[in-house]
């Protein structure tokens, strides 16, 4: 059997874990004020007027208030010059102030009032009147929903709208210290996760009997939603990047993938790992050799100023040479190579041949260059790095071997 895989029951797993929560450092108010304070610098060079961050992740990330989208109108105004304003319903103020990190005013629309016709005022009051001859350049949260970006434009005569994430994606994509301290942590409890959910499996166990004890290990380590995500997987089910409609149960000989984090002050961590259930075959080693190798390669190829499409390249080129692909054909890897991570699970940039964004320092990527072969078996290899001055670093060392992938025999 694979070293670190099976021999204990759920309860024993769980007994074994810690809360690996204390001494958390959230995102202070003067964190939230300099993002604010780049977000201004941004809009003034490239000549936009204000931006809108909508409920939800942006508007978490430049001002600290957590308010999830809905169909009403929730969200800030942030001028390119001046104090940021808050929109909302009426009967939500006095929540949405108890949320407040950034203080501000709070403009309130009732429920027979058009938000949008709010919005536009808002820009009145910020001293950003319209213009025909010369619109005032707004840029809106890429994120809003449809129906708020239509609700603005029908209101907003004499502005012209762009895309906000000109502003909001630069901001981001670079993960401050205080950040990449939370995601380390986010990091390192979903690896401890996965350990404990290798030594619960055993022949028959279902999917849904893992992920119910992935979350509550999730819980057990301090992350309080439990998990953010989970995917289990069995045999040829690994096949699937993103799993089947009806998971089979595990068998001796199958292949394991689990792909699963959790969330830590708003951050994300996202590990996956690929592993045999009993003795691995010629070929279940064969193919996660390549997988290794080509996370590996695509490790190496990310260097500052490299265009992150460049690490694609060389996974993929490693795969080519193992006689998988060419390019997205199968057997081989159908997706990209990675996705950048932080408040989101998937956020700018991204490890795809057509991002030609530089690598910078203060940015995170997945580096999962999964191999598929139908009606055989999946393997993928998930960590994350994040860049430095010396290049990438990894929030989480890769997996051993195929058959000690927590690397518990070394």
């Amino acid at each position: 059997m694979t070293t670190g895989i099976g021999g204990k029951t759920p309860e024993q797993a769980l007994a074994g874990l810690r809360d690996m929560s204390a001494g958390l450092v959230p995102i202070t108010l003067p964190e939230y004020r300099a993002r604010i304070a780049k977000a201004q610098a941004l809009m003034r060079d490239q000549g936009i007027d204000a931006l809108y961050v909508h409920a939800g992740t942006n508007l978490r990330y430049f001002t600290g208030t957590i308010w999830y989208p809905s169909e009403r109108m929730v969200g800030a105004l942030i001028p390119a010059t001046g104090e940021l304003l808050y929109i909302a319903p009426g009967f939500e103020e006095g929540t949405l102030l108890g949320y407040q990190v950034v203080p501000g005013a709070v403009r309130v629309w009732q429920e027979h009032e058009s938000p949008y016709a709010l919005f536009v005022r808002l820009l009145d009051e910020a001293g950003i009147a319209p213009d025909a001859a010369h619109p005032p350049r707004i840029a809106l949260d890429e994120a809003s929903p449809f129906f708020v970006t239509e609700g603005i434009r029908a209101e907003a005569a004499g502005y012209a709208l762009v895309n906000g994430s000109a502003v909001t994606a630069p901001c981001r994509m670079r993960k401050s210290p205080g950040e990449l301290a939370l995601m380390q942590r986010a990091f390192d409890m979903s690896l401890e996760v996965h350990k404990a959910a290798a030594t619960i499996l055993r022949p028959g166990i279902t999917t849904a009997e893992v992920e119910a004890f992935i979350d509550a290990a999730h819980r057990k380590v301090g992350a309080p939603a439990g998990s953010y995500f989970c995917i289990v997987l069995f045999g040829p089910d690994s096949a699937f990047p993103h799993g089947v409609k009806s998971p089979k149960a595990l068998e001796l000989g199958d292949m394991v993938l689990i792909d699963t984090g959790c969330k830590l002050e708003g951050y994300t961590s996202d590990i996956t790992r690929s592993y045999v259930f009993g003795a691995a075959t010629a070929r279940q080693r064969e193919i996660w050799g390549l997988e290794k190798a080509a996370q590996a390669a695509a490790f190496e190829a990310a260097r500052l100023g490299t265009p992150c499409g460049e690490v694609d390249v060389a996974a993929r080129a490693v795969l080519e040479a193992g006689g998988l692909g060419p390019d997205y054909a199968l057997p081989g890897l159908p997706h990209r190579t990675g996705h950048g991570i932080g408040l989101d699970i998937h956020e700018w940039p991204y490890l795809v041949r057509s991002d030609r964004t530089p690598l910078d320092v203060g940015m995170c990527f997945s580096d999962e260059p999964m191999i598929c072969l139908p009606g055989e078996f999946g393997v993928r290899l998930e960590d994350h790095f994040y860049m430095t001055e010396a290049g990438p670093r990894w929030f989480t060392a890769p997996s051993h071997a195929i058959d000690d992938p927590f690397g518990l025999g070394v």
